[in-house]
């Protein structure tokens, strides 16, 4: 089962469980995604997708940080609700070992010699790793590896 049609079918199942605040988020998520397709005039397959909720759960997460600031835990909550509902629809993450033993890998396939060879390991690993792990926790693995820190 495609990813969209898991999201389509969750959203009815929400709908007849009247569920509103889960209702709520995959609706975010159905037009976020219908917007990306309607913008680039494409039909997005899963791992379009995967960066659709990606985007979505880091402004969620900037989100809970400005309101946790401002004292409003009921905002971060619901944000944490809907982080909770777009996490559902994640590949399984990768352990840390895991994403060590990748970024390894490219470093060693793409010859990398410093930081200057940073960009060549990122584009190597990121399709890897998409979706399954922080890309700035990966970043800063590429960089302590290539400078040898």
């Amino acid at each position: 089962m495609s990813l969209k049609t898991r999201i389509n079918d969750d959203m009815k199942i929400a709908m007849k469980a009247r569920e509103t605040a889960r209702l709520g988020a995959i609706r975010l998520l159905m037009a976020a995604m219908k917007q990306k397709e309607v913008d680039e005039r494409i039909e997005l397959d899963d791992a379009g997708i995967i960066a659709v909720i990606e985007k979505m759960l880091k402004q969620r997460k900037d989100s809970i940080t400005q309101y946790e600031a401002a004292k409003r835990q009921d905002l971060a909550d619901a944000e944490k609700f809907e982080v909770d509902v777009l996490t559902a629809y994640m590949p399984a993450g990768l352990s840390a070992e895991e994403v060590v033993a990748i970024v390894a890998a490219a470093v060693a396939e793409s010859g990398a010699k410093g930081p200057a060879d940073m960009g060549k390991v990122i584009a190597i690993v990121k399709p890897k790793v998409a979706g399954r792990a922080d890309m700035g926790e990966v970043s800063k693995l590429v960089k302590a590896k290539l400078t040898g820190a």
